[in-house]
């Protein structure tokens, strides 16, 4: 069994994309644009909605997850949901959470911890909360 998180974006889904490849070093593995499904008389699209992200793969040397543009008018709220990332490397969970950070809003910065971690919250550029988590050598798990 596998559990593989589902992001929605207004719009800009490919935008997104791009960004996270920059701030994880991965790939997009796969890409379908609405433009790709065969025309449904009962849901119309425009010419505009043709280009939008219909389903996409990213995919990083330690995780993925699966993205697409939300359907014109659907909207999406905030929801008790965060991504979580554990690191083993300080520097690259600083560089990963500064990434993250740009253009977003950081709740919580990453820091030292009473459960012997460097910890972070922020919300990104796309709306998208993350937790990331660098369990520090030599601290025990509690």
């Amino acid at each position: 069994m596998e559990l593989q998180p589902y992001l929605f974006f207004t719009g800009n889904c490919e935008e997104a994309l791009n960004f996270y490849k920059k701030v994880f070093g991965g790939e997009i593995t796969q890409l379908s644009r609405f433009k790709d499904a065969p025309p449904d008389p009962d849901q119309p699209r425009s010419p505009a909605d043709d280009q939008r992200i219909m389903h996409a793969t990213f995919t990083s040397p330690d995780f993925s997850f699966m993205a697409s543009d939300a359907q014109p008018g659907k909207e999406y709220g905030e929801g008790p949901i965060s991504l979580s990332l554990g690191l083993s490397d300080v520097n690259v969970a600083q560089r990963v959470f500064d990434g993250l950070a740009q253009g977003g809003n950081v709740e919580m910065p990453l820091d030292d911890t009473f459960w012997g971690a460097k910890f972070g919250m922020l919300t990104d550029k796309y709306g998208i909360d993350w937790m990331v988590n660098c369990q520090l050598e030599g601290a025990s798990v509690n």
